[in-house]
């Protein structure tokens, strides 16, 4: 379980990796308008968030007490390589938090702002957080590239071009084939996950 779970956290740190890769400076400080957020405001929230939620996860509240989610939202960072750093930092302690879980610790009851969840429930609650918010980057990053902007998924009217060469790749009998190369990036340790 541990190992699906990191390809997926995975899967999505490189759709916010990918994006960075194809923005200016300029660019991740950019906002539409005083209530929204830049790419480094929301690169400093999920950060700050996995901070908070993952360092010593198993004996504290994911909500710590040094944690000011309000000051998340104040764009501090003079440089890409700032956002970028801070970036990393969350996701090294969210790796490192998901490599301790184990069978034995998965359904362990933990707690957010007090509220009790099982560990698996912790990691589901942030696997569609991130996600959110990550989109939201890529939203973010494909208006400012418009006409420039490579895509991190399959592109535009290429469906079934895509689908036919997956039906080329993977013949109908071959199991490891009904997990989505999009999402999982084509991954056998995943797909194994699934052989029953």
């Amino acid at each position: 379980m541990k190992d699906l779970f990191i390809k997926r956290f995975e899967y999505y740190k490189s759709l916010g990796d990918k994006s960075f890769e194809q923005l200016s400076d300029e660019q991740l400080f950019w906002q539409y308008n005083e209530e929204s957020n830049s790419i480094a405001v929301i690169v400093k929230h999920i950060a700050g968030n996995m901070l908070s939620r993952w360092m010593n996860f198993l004996t504290e509240d994911g909500e710590k007490a040094w944690r000011n989610r309000d000051e998340e939202f104040i764009d501090t960072f003079k440089t890409k390589q700032e956002v970028l750093d801070y970036w990393e930092k969350g996701w090294e302690c969210l790796f490192e938090a998901l490599n301790q879980i184990n069978d034995e610790n998965l359904y362990f009851t933990i707690y957010i702002r007090g509220e009790a969840h099982s560990v698996i429930d912790a990691v589901f609650r942030q696997l569609a957080h991130y996600p959110y918010h990550i989109g939201q980057i890529v939203y973010i990053a494909k208006m400012m590239k418009n006409d420039d902007w490579k895509t991190l998924s399959i592109a535009r009217n290429k469906s079934q071009e895509f689908n036919n060469d997956m039906k080329t790749q993977f013949s109908e009998n071959d199991l490891s084939s009904n997990s989505s190369p999009v999402c999982f990036q084509n991954s056998p340790e995943i797909r194994d996950e699934f052989k029953q």
